[in-house]
């Protein structure tokens, strides 16, 4: 066994690795790059190596560098978790050259599954099921459009050394075909430095299936049952859980059966996915073979109990595996949850910061039979940066069965505390009591048609606002008591037993009656209805659990003006608890309008302009680009949404710009 393991790697997974290694006694090694001096995974393993500048072209990417620091350390072996050199094949080469282990599969089977385009001839040849398609190289965008005819729209436009949605567009005319066709490009150049591409039919009202295949070097394959990865935006994965709510026992052998197939075609070994598309009607697809640990990992070793890292590490040492086909059990239903460091209230565009608040859910088995597991790579007070993918942590849970699962989960969401950086929290938290998603009526097309106007976070209903009224008269009468406390005013100790008092949030407004229990508070809404509230939470708490009616919520809490801020599943909303007479008064009050930005083009997110499209006194379109602003490895063009005519143009390709910085103002 090895006896030194260098993690070519940062981030969750670096963390992720060194965990295992540590199970097993294995010392590791950590890299970094400027940027991760101070980053979680340097602080875990034994030692850290320096190698290079923020950028991971200039560090994480480079060969040498990470050769060099398997030298300086002496790593027998090297992990080099997902993303990154992860499917490298030179660089798998370079480690064997080096006499140091590449804890994953042979160098051939990653340049073969590595290539998009190979990898689908392969699959054709062992006989996988492979979506219609155009498999040559595409030399530019006529030749696209060309194609793109040809095939059919709608079009899947992907670069053939792509991943994690970098790369990929959908076109339905001939203009998204030849837009679509030069971002993929420009993706795929600057995120693989191979800027290859090619056209395959998009399935309409598909799912995303995915195999886990694991092997060993003595020519043993098996596979561990099936991921749902259907819950995307923008092609990368949100929400993955295992099994399928989709497939049947039939299919999901047959899917099982073909990925080992097209692994065994290759001579695969160690860890490996094999992902489809599914059709409502079973058929599927192979899409790509990942040749290497997926970043949806844990949901598989959630309901198998096997360890992928570890077995990772064995198979690397020449081990055999210690189970066969007929001893994989998929035992429960384990759902993962992905925290980016976007903001879901602007169409999910990056979001970048320090974490002046991190405190994620307790992990570990609960009460109630179900599992918290939280894979993270960073901490409170630590940075998210504009250079890498921007996963703040993978939270997942895991129970007897799926409903089980999606009520951990949504329990789990609550308690996560994040703030200093837009995320998306409240978005998954709002998934998790979506109709549709709860019956497991999945497509890749969930969030377009759930959201098609994009999130703008949950509208309470009116039994949710009356608990969250509820929520908020608790708050009110805790501080009231706290101030009492503190000035010792025995007159109004005594006149605070029971209240009259007003509650307004999202446009409701409850009139109540407040009284106190030993156990907690009884709020009587108007109509005679009533709610018992109970609760731990003390005034400056930022987030506490309470009962209401004995049903549990976990609710973020601070002071917003006189009133409070609650978040709960999706919903934020401010509640202003007050006296009759002044809940009349507060009605009178203007409401304060926002800065009119009409006539300004804004910068979404924190990134770098990488063109200009029009210049100062250009008459614009409705739809006509305007810049193209990357971030964190991906394009974005932002375009006109009405006729005008620009005015000035206050930035220029290269600049480095903040979250609302001006680009362009118009008449």
């Amino acid at each position: 066994m090895f006896k030194k393991i260098l993690i070519a790697n940062r981030g969750e997974i670096a963390c992720r690795v060194i965990k295992t290694a540590r199970k097993m006694g294995i010392a590791t090694v950590a890299i970094f790059s400027d940027a991760d001096r101070e980053a979680l995974h340097v602080k875990l393993a034994d030692e850290a190596v320096h190698v290079g500048a923020a950028p991971s072209s200039e560090s994480y990417l480079v060969i040498t560098k990470i050769i060099d620091a398997v030298r300086a350390t002496g790593a027998d072996a090297v992990h080099p978790g997902y993303g990154f050199l992860s499917e490298n094949a030179h660089f798998a080469e370079a480690l064997k050259a080096e006499g140091v282990t590449f804890i994953g599969p042979p160098g051939v089977a990653i340049e073969a599954m590595g290539d998009k385009i190979t990898s689908k001839k392969i699959a054709a040849s062992a006989g996988v099921s492979t979506v219609p398609g155009h498999m040559g190289l595409i030399d530019d965008a006529n030749a696209a459009v060309k194609i793109a005819n040809s095939i059919g729209y709608p079009v899947m436009i992907k670069a053939s050394a792509g991943g994690g949605g970098k790369g990929m567009r959908i076109a339905w005319n001939d203009a998204e075909a030849r837009e679509g066709f030069q971002s993929s490009r420009n993706e795929a150049k600057s995120s693989f430095g191979d800027d290859r591409i090619f056209i395959e039919k998009f399935v309409t009202q598909p799912r995303h299936i995915e195999i886990q295949v694991l092997g060993d070097q003595h020519g043993n394959l098996i596979y561990l049952g099936e991921r749902e990865c259907s819950i995307q935006r923008r092609n990368q994965k949100v929400i993955e859980e295992a099994p399928s709510p989709f497939l049947d026992d039939a299919t999901r052998r047959s899917m099982g059966e073909q990925a080992v197939a097209l692994a065994q075609a290759v001579g695969y070994f160690s860890a490996g996915t094999v992902e489809f598309i599914v059709d409502g009607d079973r058929n599927f697809y192979f899409l790509e073979m990942n040749t290497r640990l997926q970043v949806e990992h844990p949901v598989t070793e959630l309901i198998t109990g096997i360890d992928l890292v570890g077995e990772m590490i064995r198979v690397a040492a020449s081990e055999k595996l210690r189970l066969s086909q007929r001893d994989v059990k998929l035992n429960g239903w384990a759902m993962e949850a992905r925290l980016y460091a976007e903001d879901p209230y602007r169409s999910f565009l990056p979001s970048t910061g320090r974490l002046t608040r991190y405190r994620p859910p307790q992990e570990g088995r609960r009460d109630d039979g179900t599992v918290v597991r939280n894979d993270t790579g960073v901490f409170e007070g630590g940075a998210i940066s504009i250079h890498y993918d921007p996963m703040i942590a993978k939270l997942c849970t895991w129970a007897p069965d799926r409903a089980m699962a999606v009520a951990a989960m949504g329990l789990a969401l609550d308690d996560f505390e994040v703030e200093g950086i837009g995320h998306n929290l409240p978005f998954l938290s709002a998934v998790m009591d979506r109709p549709r998603f709860q019956g497991g009526h999945l497509t890749t097309a969930f969030i377009a048609e759930e959201y098609p106007d994009g999130f703008s976070g949950v509208v309470p209903s009116q039994e949710q606002a009356r608990k969250l009224a509820a929520v908020a008269a608790f708050i009110d009468l805790a501080v009231q008591r706290r101030s009492m406390q503190i000035s010792g005013n025995l007159a109004d100790r005594r006149c605070s037993a029971g209240k009259d008092r007003v509650v307004t949030l999202s446009g409701f407004v409850f009139p109540v009656h407040i009284e106190t229990e030993d156990s907690g508070i009884v709020v009587t809404f108007a109509g005679e209805t009533s709610a018992a509230v109970a609760s731990d939470w003390l005034p400056g708490q930022q987030h506490a659990h309470f009962a209401v009616d004995g049903t549990p919520l976990g609710v973020k809490t601070s002071r917003s003006g006189s009133g409070w801020r609650l978040r709960w599943r999706g919903m934020d909303v401010v509640a202003n608890v007050r006296n009759p007479r002044v809940a009349e008064l507060a009605r009178l009050m203007p409401v304060k309008l926002p800065s009119d930005t009409s006539k300004m083009l804004l910068c979404p997110m924190p990134g770098i302009i990488t063109s200009i499209a029009v210049r100062e006194g250009d008459h614009i379109e409705v739809g006509q680009a305007l810049a193209t602003i990357e971030a964190m490895k991906m394009e974005n063009v932002l375009r006109a949404d009405r006729r005008s005519v620009v005015k000035r143009v206050a930035t220029a390709k290269g600049a480095s710009l903040a979250v609302d910085e001006l680009i362009m103002e118009f008449e």
